[in-house]
Parts: structure tokens; C-alpha cells; sequence
């Protein structure tokens, strides 16, 4: 994936510092816990320096590695924000109560459905679960089943790619689990497992190997077809097919951000995660990540769907931080070792 070099996201961003409160160059520092890698957000986070004078001391790791830290190092974290790749990091720390409540400004730039119930964390970017197919072989109208769980016809059996040991994939169990029940979830495991999936590590090989023909379709995050292609154009042999309509299968699993209860630095955190939810780092997100924007009214990039017509299942994102409960099942089923 190429990202967009820093003058560029210097260009892009210098609007931001509009939304932004005044500006006094002072010796503020912020000191942020990153789960989003710094080859996705670094430009972010030096453009914000540079637009605000605001030294960003920044941790880069695993989100779940950065909570359990958080957890570990309890009143005396550093940290006064956290920068997290998905909900159930996010929903472990509300959980914790370690999070402070955001202003209702800021909460009110995104969505109820991509926020925490409690305010204390709010989503900046988003990942939509998708079934990408092989466009030779399958007619989307025709083939394809309404809900995630018409897969478990014998009509699939060998044509399905998944990842199992994939985070956003295991995300999706939990939420299936949720909305549905563990008896549901269960059985959707058990008939999956039935119908002979193929097995991938990530996302990225499932694409490869549908729009190559090893499989017919494949269980993903939206953006990784947008990234094929980016690079291999309109020619590339496979496209996503959005299920709506409620179903586990359409979750919608968020980034976002939250500030630390143990700071003593609000002032600044605040203005991080208002410039994370500004139009101009919006679009970063909608160009350089190929996520959907959620927030500052921007449109998804290229021919993607509203996020408002998608029409995701309805569960609280902050719940999916019950990982072990997901990994439990996967493991008993026998998709897990």
C-alpha cells in the first residue's frame, strides 16, 4: 500500500489546524499509546505536531498489548491517549474504567453506533466485514446467500476462504455471539467447519486466491480489495458483496481514540482527537488506509457505499472486548488449535 508522503499529508492537513482551538506555541506534550501502526499513522501524528506546537511523545504496539500495559501500569501510565485498532481494545478499557468521558463536542461527530454508549471513547476510522467473490464464477444476485449464515449450505462446501486466527475475523465471531447467541454462533462455527473452508493467515491471501480462482469467495475487511485495485485496476478478478441488512456479517469495526483518566493533560488530548475526527484527516483515512471516514460529513473514497446505507448489526462495539469468549468457542468447534 503506498502511503501519502508526509508533504503531501502536510498539504492535505494544514486545514485541520481550523477546527483545531487557537494555537499558542507553547511547550505542551501529549504523550499517546498508538495500536495503529506508525507506517498508517505517523504522518498523523507529525502533522499534528507541526500544525499545533504540541510535542506527541508516541508508544507503538498491539492494542491488545497497549491494555494490557495500560492495565498493568494502572494511576502511573504515562499515557494520555489512546489510539486503538478496534472497539474491543477500546470497550476492555472503558470496561477497566480507566477512560475518561470525551465532551459531548466531540461525541457528537460521529455516529451513536460508532462510539462508546458511556462517551468515553469515540471512533475515527472504519473497517466493513465483506464477502469479496470471484467475479468469473459467482453472480452476486444470483449466487450469493443474504445472510452470512446461508454459507453453511453444502453448495459451499470447498469454495470459502476464511482466517480464522485473524483478529477482525474473531472480532466478527464475537459480535455473531452477541447478536445472535452463543448457540447461533455455534452452529454457524460447526457448519462452517463442515463445508471444508479454506484456511488463510489474513485477509490479503484470500483476496489474491479469489480473484485468482483457488476459492470462489472469501470472508474480509472492505479495504483490502481497494487496495488490489489501486494496484492491479479495474481488470482485478474479484469485488465485494455488502450484506446489510442487520447481519453479523456486515459489522462495521471501528479505530478510535479515548483519553486517559490519569491525565493531567486534557486540553491537549481533547484537540488530538477533535483533529483525528477533522475533515481534512478524514480524508487521510479515506485515501491513505482505504478505511470509511466517520465523522466531518467526507464521503468514502471511489465507488464505496454510504456507511450510512450499509446498515450494520446492531450491537454495542465496546462489548466485543469479550475476546476469550470467542477464542473458547473457536477452539472447542476445532477452528482453533
Amino acid at each position: 500500500m503506498k502511503l501519502l508522503s508526509l508533504n503531501t499529508v502536510a498539504l492535505c492537513l494544514t486545514a485541520a489546524v481550523v477546527v483545531l482551538a487557537a494555537c499558542d506555541r507553547g511547550d505542551e506534550s501529549l504523550t499517546v499509546y498508538s495500536g495503529r501502526s506508525e507506517s498508517l499513522v505517523g504522518p498523523l501524528l507529525e502533522d499534528f505536531e507541526e500544525q499545533t506546537g504540541i510535542t506527541i511523545r508516541v508508544k507503538y504496539a498491539g492494542s491488545a498489548s497497549i491494555v494490557s500495559t495500560i492495565l498493568e501500569e494502572g494511576d502511573n501510565t504515562p499515557a494520555d491517549v489512546v489510539f486503538l485498532q478496534d472497539p474491543g481494545s477500546l470497550g476492555a478499557l472503558s470496561g477497566a474504567g480507566v477512560l475518561d468521558r470525551l465532551p459531548d463536542e466531540l461525541l457528537g461527530e460521529v455516529d451513536a453506533r460508532f462510539r462508546s454508549p458511556r462517551g468515553e471513547w469515540v471512533g475515527t476510522s472504519g473497517r466493513v466485514r465483506t464477502v469479496v467473490y470471484n467475479t468469473s464464477v459467482v453472480d452476486p444476485a444470483r449466487d450469493l446467500p443474504n445472510s452470512i449464515e446461508g454459507f453453511t449450505d453444502p453448495v459451499w462446501r470447498g469454495r470459502v476462504g476464511w482466517a480464522p486466527t485473524n483478529g477482525s475475523f474473531q472480532a466478527f465471531v464475537t459480535a455473531f455471539r452477541i447478536q445472535r447467541g452463543e448457540a447461533a454462533a455455534r452452529a454457524w462455527l460447526e457448519g462452517m467447519k463442515a463445508n471444508d473452508p479454506q484456511i488463510y493467515p489474513k485477509n490479503t491471501p484470500i483476496v489474491a486466491a479469489v480473484a485468482q480462482g483457488e476459492i470462489d469467495v472469501g470472508f474480509v475487511n472492505h479495504y483490502y480489495l481497494a487496495r488490489f485495485l489501486a494496484e492491479e485496476g479495474p481488470g482485478f478478478g474479484a469485488r465485494n458483496h455488502f450484506l446489510g441488512s442487520g447481519d453479523p456479517g456486515a459489522l462495521v469495526l471501528v479505530a478510535g481514540a479515548g483519553i486517559m483518566k490519569a491525565s493531567d493533560n486534557n486540553r491537549a488530548a481533547e484537540r488530538f482527537i477533535q483533529y483525528l475526527l477533522s475533515e481534512p484527516s478524514q480524508k487521510y483515512f479515506t485515501a491513505a488506509t482505504k478505511e470509511y471516514p466517520l465523522a466531518a460529513g467526507v464521503e468514502p473514497e471511489g465507488d464505496l457505499p454510504r456507511l450510512s446505507s450499509l446498515d450494520p448489526p446492531d450491537v454495542d462495539l465496546s462489548d466485543l472486548r469479550d475476546l476469550q469468549g470467542t477464542l473458547s468457542l473457536m477452539r472447542d468447534v476445532g477452528v482453533l488449535p
